[in-house]
């Protein structure tokens, strides 16, 4: 149970750092006295931090191993979770939003080769509940921020305490973490080809990129959904994406036991449904109550979307010694992240022009497209397996 527990704490972590900085957003603006528009810049570093280091960070924790990564990269989003709450101005925001962005990046790609390590070493679908871990912690920040903000700490006392919490809580944990060495040295025998060049790959990235859209687009315009176009007020307003959230959570808990029951690609087939329509149901039904239970089904269908991806991918990365998967999940991960860029200007350009519903319809069909990505992924898994024997099988008669 040790390394299933520090690498499910690991996942909190990552959660805590994000919801730690991300709603604090109102008083940050107001350090730095940056316009709503100023300050959308200043956020995108975040965006940009996590995709560049996404990018690098697979053959990073091939070459360290994840534990190192894992150690390296919760220490540097420590240090820019400070930086964060003393930024004096936007520039020097920005940049630290950049490195806690590139930070937690690394750790995601990181903490994500350990949760494979640690199925491998059970024989369990883990993943969906190490994101549980992810979307409790970042619960957790969320509400400690609240706290923070009603008892009137500044962003630089409460990030600052947050930063020293995280390191606190990881060092005990830190030597249960798998990936203590690194295995780089087994690639040169494996005979997988290159990331880029592997089709299913770049289906599992399409699940992971459409799950990033909108769980993205639940967090940044539910509540304007919901105050704009169904009446509710601030308060009530919040209670759509906390809901979303909430079952997300718990639908992860029992992610293992439908993925045993259903397989994966059934698992993400009927997520896609259940989630395209709870989205759509938000989009087209004028009335609050709807709009709340379609979040809430939304939540549900998204659960095991990324994190069943992510497992897939380093199962497909996965060499006959057992190890493997770290730049197959860095590769899914930096294509996922763009949605996080692509995502917003996108919905928000439609909101503009014909108003919030229709955006959400938007992005009940983007949550469709991993129905037909999940199918295509199986099947090109399939046909890799399938060259995979009958080249084994030349090989032995040769």
């Amino acid at each position: 149970m040790r390394d299933r527990i520090a690498v499910f704490t690991v996942f909190a972590l990552n959660g805590l750092a994000i919801g730690s900085w991300a709603t604090r957003t109102p008083a940050l603006a107001a350090q730095v006295h940056a316009s709503p528009g100023v300050f959308g810049l200043a956020l995108l570093g975040a965006s940009v931090g996590m995709l560049v280091a996404a990018s690098a960070a697979g053959r990073v924790v091939e070459r360290f191993g994840a534990r190192a990564v894992v150690a390296g990269s919760t220490g540097l989003a420590a240090v820019a979770l400070v930086l964060i709450g003393f930024a004096p101005g936007v520039p020097l925001l920005a940049g630290a939003l950049f490195v806690v962005g590139a930070s937690v990046g690394m750790l995601d790609v990181a903490m994500n080769v350990a949760a494979v390590a640690v199925e491998r070493r059970t024989g369990r679908a883990l993943m969906p509940v190490f994101h549980a871990g992810f979307s409790v912690g970042a619960l957790a920040g969320s509400l400690a921020a609240g706290l923070a903000a009603g008892h009137g700490w500044s962003p630089a006392r409460h990030l600052t305490t947050a930063a020293v919490f995280a390191v606190v809580v990881l060092l005990p944990v830190l030597r249960a973490v798998p990936g203590s060495r690194p295995e780089h040295a087994a690639a040169v025998v494996t005979g997988h080809r290159a990331p880029i060049r592997r089709p299913v790959l770049w289906l599992l990235a399409a699940v992971a990129l459409c799950s990033a859209v909108a769980e993205g687009a639940a967090a940044d315009w539910s509540a304007l959904l919901m105050t704009a176009e169904r009446g509710a007020g601030p308060g009530a307003a919040a209670l759509a994406f906390a809901g979303f959230q909430l079952v997300m959570a718990l639908t992860r808990l029992v992610g293992p036991w439908v993925h045993r029951r259903f397989g994966p690609t059934r698992t993400l087939v009927a997520g896609a449904a259940l989630a395209t329509a709870g989205f759509l149901a938000t989009a087209t039904i004028p009335v609050a109550a709807v709009a709340y239970v379609g979040f809430a089904l939304a939540g549900a269908g998204l659960a095991a979307s990324f994190p069943l991806a992510l497992s897939l991918a380093g199962d497909a990365g996965k060499r006959g010694d057992g190890t493997g998967g770290e730049r197959e999940i860095g590769f899914v991960s930096a294509l996922a992240y763009t949605g996080f860029l692509a995502g917003p200007p996108i919905i928000g350009g439609i909101a503009q022009a014909v108003g919030y519903g229709a955006a959400f319809l938007f992005v009940g069909l983007v949550a469709a497209l991993i129905l037909p990505s999940a199918v295509a992924a199986r099947r090109s898994r399939r046909r890799e397996e399938a060259r995979a024997g009958v080249s084994r099988a030349a090989s032995g008669r040769g």
